[in-house]
């Protein structure tokens, strides 16, 4: 399997999901630059956390016009997987991958911690590693990740099961006092409705290896794998598949 890693400029954890993609989990990797205009060969896109043209004027908004997000889109439409972590997330949303915003902290603070997941889904191409309900420790580090979305759009996420990832209590409990950022219903992470992107402010590339301080993250990137695994097996069977 073959990750690309788009690269912006601001971009600062591309060097952490290139070495857990290449190094954690020995898969193909490559780093794309955002003036990049092809994208074949590659079966997965990482959007990575950083800060992106330096946040200026919104997270996300001035890197969504990069030559590369172009790209990015036609291989989502297509059925490929993106994952965008963190600064990745915001730039799909400004994108249209996925709706909704990630508006500034409640607090407006910056914040670096150790947060608790609970799985909402795991029959998506990034949580099938992972047994439904249960709760999983993820860094968080963003200034920009309170989660918002008018409330129609809340209810079909939630109807729908593309909220993925919610934050909670170490007994997965979605508290108030879970939420580090005032995310609407203690979002996490969603997904689109074809269910191949995802975006998620969480870091599962700082929680993939023991020496980090946890590898709950290494789900994501398990269950990527595993869905890629599939596809090629359905496809070699001529099954059709979400793509």
């Amino acid at each position: 399997m073959k990750f690309g890693i788009i690269v912006f400029p601001g971009s600062n954890c591309d060097h952490d999901c290139y070495h857990a993609v290449k190094h954690v989990f020995s898969q193909k990797a490559d780093y794309v630059w955002h003036k990049d205009t092809g994208l074949k060969g590659f079966d997965c896109l990482i959007l990575p956390g950083g800060f992106s043209y330096g946040d200026y004027l919104r997270t996300g908004a001035i890197a969504r016009f990069s030559p590369v997000m172009n790209e990015v889109v036609s291989f989502a439409k297509k059925g490929g997987l993106v994952l965008g972590i963190c600064n990745g997330f915001q730039i799909l949303t400004e994108a249209g991958l996925l709706p909704g915003v990630l508006m500034r902290n409640r607090d407006l603070k910056f914040i670096c911690k150790q947060t608790y997941l609970r799985v909402e889904n795991n029959r998506t191409a990034f949580t099938s590693s992972y047994g439904e309900g249960s709760v999983v420790k993820i860094p968080i580090a963003h200034a920009d990740g309170n989660y918002y979305a008018d409330p129609d759009t809340i209810t079909a996420l939630e109807d729908n099961g593309r909220v993925v990832l919610r934050y909670s209590t170490s007994d997965g409990q979605a508290a108030p006092e879970a939420n580090p950022n005032g995310s609407l219903n203690n979002i996490a992470g969603i997904t689109n409705e074809a269910g191949n992107v995802l975006g998620m402010m969480p870091h599962p590339e700082r929680a993939a290896e023991a020496e980090l301080g946890s590898t709950d993250g290494r789900g994501v990137f398990e269950s990527i794998i595993h869905a890629f695994s599939d596809c090629c097996k359905d496809h070699r069977h001529g099954h059709k598949t979400h793509s």
